[in-house]
C-alpha cells in the first residue's frame, strides 16, 4: 500500500514538475513585486499603515486576538473561498490564467507584508515576519500551489480533449482533482488554526520581551 502511494506521488510529481517550477517562479516574482511596492509607497501612506500596525501590535500585546473563534471562522472562510474559486477555475478552459493570477497575487501580499514589516521595524520586523507570517504560510503556500497546479493541469487536459479532440476519460481525473483539493482544504484548516491560536501567542512573546 505504501509503495503504491509513494509510486503515485512520484509519478504525479514527475508529470507536473514543469508546472510546479513555473508556479514557484511566478510566486517568487509576486513576492519581489510586493516588496518593491513597499518602497514606492508615498511617505504619508507608509505612516498611515504604520499607525494601523502599531495599533494592531498594542492590541495583540495586551489581549491577544479578540474573539479568536470568529477570527478562525474568517480565516478558514477566506482559505475555503480561495480554494473553491481555484477549483472552479480549474474546471474551465478560460480559468487557467486566473489561477496563475491568484498565485501571483498571493506572492504580492506576502512580499508586501514582510517588506513593510522589515522596512518599518528593521530587525524586529524580521522577527515579527518569522513569528506572525512565516509559520502558517509554510502550510498555506504549498497547499495553494498544489491546488493551483492541479487546476492548471485539469484545465490543460480539458483543452486537449475538447479543443484538440484527443480521447481521454475526464471523470477519473475530475475525481482525483477534487479529492486533492479537499485534502489541501484540510491542510488550510490547520493553517487557519495555527494563524488564530499559535501565531498571536508567538507575537505576544516577541512584543512583551
Amino acid at each position: 500500500m505504501r509503495s503504491r502511494i509513494g509510486q503515485t506521488i512520484h509519478v504525479y510529481s514527475k508529470e507536473h514538475q514543469s508546472l510546479y517550477w513555473f508556479t514557484i517562479v511566478l510566486f517568487t516574482m509576486g513576492i519581489i513585486f510586493g516588496a518593491v511596492i513597499v518602497n514606492s509607497l508615498p511617505l504619508a501612506q507608509r505612516q498611515e499603515l504604520f499607525g494601523f500596525l502599531q495599533f494592531f501590535f498594542s492590541s495583540i500585546g495586551e489581549k491577544g486576538i479578540p474573539e479568536p473563534n470568529m477570527h478562525f471562522q474568517q480565516s478558514f472562510g477566506y482559505y475555503a473561498k480561495t480554494v473553491g474559486i481555484m477549483w472552479v477555475l480549474g474546471l474551465s478552459i478560460i480559468g487557467l490564467p486566473m489561477i496563475l493570477l491568484l498565485l501571483f497575487l498571493k506572492g504580492v501580499v506576502i512580499g508586501f507584508t514582510v517588506g513593510f514589516l522589515v522596512n518599518q521595524l528593521q530587525w524586529q520586523g524580521v522577527t515579527f515576519a518569522l513569528m506572525g507570517v512565516l509559520p502558517q504560510n509554510l502550510l498555506v503556500v504549498p497547499a495553494l500551489m498544489i491546488v493551483g497546479v492541479s487546476g492548471i493541469s485539469f484545465s490543460l487536459r480539458l483543452i486537449r480533449t475538447r479543443l484538440l479532440s484527443k480521447r481521454d476519460v475526464i471523470m477519473p481525473h475530475f475525481m482525483g482533482y477534487s479529492l486533492l483539493v479537499l485534502a489541501m482544504l484540510a491542510v488550510l484548516t490547520i493553517a487557519a488554526m495555527f494563524e488564530t491560536f499559535v501565531s498571536p501567542k508567538l507575537m505576544q512573546i516577541v512584543l512583551n520581551q
